[in-house]
């Protein structure tokens, strides 16, 4: 108990870290509530994100909750992940760079009572950070340029705990229930090389306290004598957040240095949407596990708050700009003999490739369609102390793109370290 005590006050650490940090510089996490996260541990990240069917004696997967059922009854498991990322824009011929560093997730797991597994652990839901701006001359003008900048950071969070149970042999059924915290800051500043002219700020902000629910089932089934089946699918219900985002409109005289503020707000403005996931893994002699996931996130019936000054009219209200996502990935693992005595024999090596389509719009148009693809490796640690724990290294990279706007190429590499302690074995003294 103390151990576990412990585990939750380290989690409780890194979730000050991660709500503090941002780990995207992509200008495409300005709308809706920034870029969605993989919320991928160590060894599901090599594999892309794939997840929905595995079940693991020695791996946290919270991607579904009715996995928690196979965890080994001896060990208390934690995973902590770090991303690097470097990601390169590139628009009308023009290209940048940008690095970030992600101390991203933190679970722990371990089996409770028999057939009954359990989790808690920190990770992301959305993500936001970028720091742009774009100048241009005002009209036929050649003295007079005006200047948009845009900035903004945040995103949300969720602690969950969540509980796997077996009741009948090969089914599994389990949930993850989350608290949701965050918020989000952004801003939009248009100004001139006139003197005489106004600045014009927009600035918007949300705070978002609510939960998640996640409900999770699998099924597995033996199809050979080395062979066995498992269906996996999850569900998260759509609900309200009751957050009550705000926007000023700040104009500041250039001349006189005087400024003057109009705010808006509306109540009860937030919602996450309904959540469906199937899939479905393969195990071939306990060496071989591939699958294959899809996702359905109803972002389209969803409403989101926007300022808009049409027709001289400056309004803050709710409009349906989202869309809903959908993610197919593919991908596997392969490990020679995971209890094999020599450490090439207990390697795991894994990969895996997606494709997503947009859940945002940009100027009334899709936003960019994601094409991934990952490389990992499971490296055990042997030591006179311990031979369970596991080191996961994956290398991904990422193509966003769409018709006429900024594309962006993204490298990652994600270290992930699993400790595996044998908490609960009882000693015998001789």
């Amino acid at each position: 108990m103390k151990r576990v005590i412990l585990s939750i006050a380290l989690q409780a650490c890194i979730a000050l870290i991660v709500n503090a940090q941002s780990g995207t510089n992509s200008p495409y996490s300005q709308f809706g509530y920034g870029l969605l996260a993989d919320q991928a541990s160590g060894f599901n990240r090599g594999m892309n994100g794939l997840g929905l069917g595995f079940r693991e004696h020695n791996q946290v997967n919270y991607l579904n909750p009715a996995s928690y059922s196979a965890l080994d009854s001896l060990t208390f498991l934690f995973d902590t992940g770090i991303t690097l990322q470097k990601t390169n824009f590139e628009q009308a011929g023009q290209k940048r760079n940008a690095n970030n560093a992600d101390l991203e997730y933190a679970v722990a797991g371990f089996r409770a009572f028999r057939n009954l597994g359990m989790s808690f652990g920190i990770v992301p839901f959305t993500t936001i950070g970028y720091n742009y701006a774009v100048s241009e001359v005002v009209g036929g003008s050649m003295t007079t340029s005006a200047k948009n900048s845009y900035q903004g950071n945040g995103g949300l969070h969720q602690a969950y705990f969540g509980m796997g149970w077996q009741p009948v042999k090969g089914l599994s059924v389990g949930a993850n229930i989350s608290y949701l915290w965050g918020t989000y800051s952004r801003s939009v500043v248009n100004s001139y090389t006139d003197s005489y002219a106004n600045t014009i700020a927009k600035q918007y902000e949300g705070d978002v306290r609510s939960y998640k629910l996640d409900l999770g089932v699998q099924y597995t089934a033996k199809i050979g004598k080395k062979d066995w089946l498992t269906l996996g699918a999850t569900f998260s219900p759509g609900h309200g957040l009751g957050a009550e985002p705000q926007c000023r409109v700040i104009s500041t005289n250039a001349e006189e240095g005087v400024a003057d503020t109009v705010s808006y707000s509306i109540a009860n403005a937030l919602s996450i949407p309904n959540m469906y996931a199937v899939g479905v893994m393969y195990c071939h002699n306990n060496q071989w596990k591939v699958g294959v996931d899809y996702s359905l996130q109803q972002w389209g019936g969803e409403t989101f708050p926007v300022y808009s000054n049409d027709n001289g009219t400056p309004s803050f209200t709710l409009r349906k700009v989202l869309k809903d996502r959908q993610k197919v990935t593919v991908g596997g693992e392969y490990c020679r003999d995971e209890y094999g005595r020599g450490f090439f024999k207990r390697i795991k090596y894994r990969a895996g490739v997606s494709y997503a389509t947009p859940y945002v719009t940009v100027n009334g148009i899709d936003g960019p369609k994601e094409l991934s693809a990952s490389f990992g490796l499971g490296l055990p640690i042997i030591n006179n102390y311990n031979n369970r724990s596991l080191l996961n290294i994956s290398a991904q990279w990422v193509r966003s793109s769409a018709t006429g706007l900024i594309k962006e190429n993204i490298f990652r590499i994600n270290v992930g370290l699993t400790f595996n302690e044998r908490w609960f074995a009882k000693w015998k003294v001789d």
